[in-house]
């Protein structure tokens, strides 16, 4: 088992993750690369996804080439993309002991009564079923014999009203059930986190906040909004050792916004 460990002197930065190979999802760029690099500042060799190989390719140059990471480009959604990247994340670096399931996508913006359905099924099947699948087959593949560690990244969007994208929180409530539910059904092997942050200034959350930031940012305690490595450290702690007594848990990054009560 190879992320449990409690004996022994605490890990150095640069080598808690030695020896280990971690798939993180949607790694292209933003939250998913942040977490690429804080993985392999730690010692990890990674396999990234993504769908666009123009930006894809040079995420894992930036990581620091094929010596410690590997792009497997391919849709989340589909089936056979999961199965090559688990099989390529053996064959390459010889086992997969960190997972992080980082894509998630919200097509749809607006209320609940104009929602297409064809989309709400789209949101339920990137969101939670592939992250469902992933965690099956890494677990068959390599943690259920080695155990390992994983991560989803929700949303504080999953934890109360979120209009506009009520949807998209909906689905990320999913997610943290399962993440308790996952926790409790793979231990004592395996041990399963969320993350949920707040708005971060990625590609993907730029509608939330483009064009009236410092608005947004003023009614966060911390008074500014995420960036990437804001939930990329948070993301290594439970994946690492010192996290070992940490399961089912999903634990909020959101410069304090979810204390704030309606204005």
């Amino acid at each position: 088992m190879t992320t449990t460990s409690s004996e022994g002197p605490a890990a150095t930065a640069g080598e808690r993750f030695a020896g280990r190979t971690a798939v993180v999802t949607g790694a292209s760029r933003g939250i998913g690369l942040a977490i690429a690099q804080e993985l392999v500042a730690g010692g990890a060799r990674v396999v990234i996804t993504g769908r666009d190989p123009q930006t894809l390719e040079p995420a894992a140059a930036e990581l620091g080439g094929a010596e410690v990471a590997l792009a497997v480009v391919g849709n989340a959604a589909d089936p056979e993309h999961r199965q090559k990247v688990v099989d390529r994340a053996i064959e390459r670096f010889g086992s997969l002991d960190l997972l992080v399931n980082n894509t998630g996508i919200n097509p749809v913006y607006g209320p609940l009564m104009e929602l297409d359905l064809d989309a709400a099924r789209k949101i339920v099947e990137v969101n939670c079923i592939a992250t469902l699948s992933w965690i099956q087959i890494a677990n068959q593949a390599w943690m259920g014999e080695h155990g390992g560690a994983i991560v989803n990244v929700a949303s504080i969007a999953g934890l109360k009203p979120a209009p506009g994208i009520a949807f998209y929180g909906a689905s990320k409530a999913m997610l943290m059930h399962l993440t308790e539910e996952l926790a409790v059904e793979l231990g004592p092997r395996i041990r399963v986190n969320a993350v949920a942050p707040g708005v971060v200034k990625t590609r993907f959350a730029t509608a939330l906040y483009e064009g009236r930031e410092q608005q947004v940012a003023g009614t966060y305690p911390l008074g500014r909004l995420g960036v990437p490595e804001d939930v990329a450290g948070l993301v290594a702690f439970l994946l690492s050792d010192a996290a070992g007594w940490l399961t089912g848990q999903t634990v909020v990054v959101d410069g304090g916004v979810t204390l704030m009560g309606p204005s």
